[in-house]
């Protein structure tokens, strides 16, 4: 009995308890009920949807391919907001450089890039197209470059008011495209050294640079002594019409050719020199290249530059020199593999490599006749020993070497390669055998030549 009597008595207590509760609740104001509803359901939503992301304790080392840096440049450089939005930018890439576990990082990175194009309206070309840029400004015509035809024509077959030479014994021909400045001794004693072995030759330099007043001037000790030389800018257009050429330039300035990323000047300079002998017919020489001997009794020869040892047959040939008549079939074929096979991104593709493979696939047909000559005839030091002519006398030690290169040099050699790579910055010294050399091709003798 005493039982119920409690449990009655609990029953009682609880039912006053809950009068009093929804008293007092019901004395609170509506908005305060919303406010405590909101905070309850948004503890709620938090505690469901949230995601624990564990940092590790030390940080993973990072992919070779992968750069955080360089993004967060990429981004900064796209992005058009404040500062403080770039600031932001870069604490989200250093947040993915400390999250990214190295094995997923060659994953995601193609996102990140297929993000930044979709994101932009640059399409990136090939890096041959920005470093060669300043090169196709001289593929525009000019009113000069337009009258290339008729110049050359003219200068060759008319006469000049400063000389009493009307014809040209001997056409030579160089190509410059880089720019005036840098058109220093070295080129300028090339141009003696053909002058000295050819004084009724004429030479022409296709070059835009050189095609100006100051060009002019340059070149003026030259027309004042009576010697035939000109620089005139090359129309490109006539140059390469009617050849393989004419198609490949023409992609070229489209920008369907990746140029890339060796100089292009050089290997238009490689193209330029086939299709001007092919065009006109003469001399070829590189602005590096010293002459020493008349090349009046050369005809369509070309130079090899290496020989086997075991065979003696030429293992690579050069393009530094080449004496070919008009329209001679191997120009042809020179000009054809170019067009077909040009790769701007490996050295010498287009250029030594390329004569190189032209002759070696050539059947022996009559209609092919030129000659090889030997490395002594251009290249009578390798490019990798060009620094030895550079230097004087040493005494005894190599004595017998010097005095039999020299005088090798003097009776067999028509040109010295100087392979300016290699030597550009070399200093003539006194007493060395490009100091000899020089002796015996300048024509403005008094001059100084330690700086070639």
């Amino acid at each position: 009995m005493g039982n119920n009597d409690n449990l009655i008595s609990l029953q009682s207590s609880l039912h006053k308890i809950k009068r009093v509760f929804l008293s007092l609740l019901c004395c609170f104001p509506t908005s305060i009920l919303a406010l405590l509803l909101l905070l309850l359901l948004s503890y709620n939503g938090a505690s469901i949807f949230c995601l624990h992301v564990p940092f590790p304790s030390k940080t993973a080392p990072e992919s070779d391919s992968f750069s955080p840096e360089i993004v967060v440049r990429e981004s900064t450089k796209k992005s058009s907001t404040s500062s403080s939005l770039s600031t932001s930018s870069s604490s989200v890439m250093y947040a993915v450089k400390e999250e990214i576990l190295p094995s997923k990082l060659k994953t995601q990175l193609p996102l990140l890039q297929k993000s930044n194009t979709l994101n932009s309206t640059f399409v990136e070309k090939p890096k041959g197209f920005r470093k060669n840029r300043p090169i196709f400004k001289i593929f525009q015509p000019t009113a000069l470059s337009k009258q290339f035809s008729v110049r050359a024509k003219e200068f060759f077959h008319g006469s000049s008011s400063k000389s009493s030479k009307s014809t040209c014994k001997l056409r030579f021909f160089m190509t410059w495209i880089s720019s005036l400045e840098s058109f220093g001794d070295r080129e300028f004693f090339t141009i003696e050294s053909v002058f000295k072995s050819h004084p009724n030759a004429c030479l022409l330099i296709i070059s835009t640079s050189m095609d100006s007043r100051r060009g002019l001037e340059l070149l003026r000790p030259f027309t004042d002594g009576g010697f035939r030389v000109s620089a005139i800018s090359p129309d490109f257009d006539y140059i390469f019409k009617n050849t393989v050429a004419e198609a490949w330039f023409d992609r070229l300035r489209k920008g369907t050719v990746d140029p890339g990323e060796v100089s292009l000047g050089q290997n238009i300079s490689n193209l330029l020199r086939l299709a001007i002998l092919y065009k006109f017919g003469g001399i070829y020489i590189d602005t590096d290249v010293i002459v020493l001997r008349n090349f009046s009794k050369l005809r369509n020869t070309i130079g090899a530059q290496t020989i086997d040892l075991e065979t003696r047959n030429w293992s690579r040939l050069n393009n530094a020199v080449l004496v070919f008549d008009k329209k001679h079939p191997l120009l042809h074929k020179f000009i054809e593999e170019f067009a077909l096979t040009f790769n701007g991104n490996r050295w010498g593709h287009n250029g030594p490599y390329l004569v190189s493979r032209v002759v070696s696939r050539l059947d022996p047909k009559p209609r092919f006749n030129f000659t090889i000559l030997p490395p002594q005839a251009f290249y009578p030091v390798d490019w990798s020993r060009i620094q030895s002519l550079f230097h004087g006398f040493n005494g005894e030690a190599n004595s017998k070497w010097y005095t039999s290169k020299l005088r090798q040099i003097r009776e067999k050699s028509f040109a010295v390669h100087l392979w300016n790579k290699q030597s550009r910055n070399l200093k003539v010294e006194e007493g060395s055998i490009i100091d000899h050399i020089m002796t015996d091709c300048c024509i403005f003798c008094n001059s100084s030549v330690s700086a070639l």
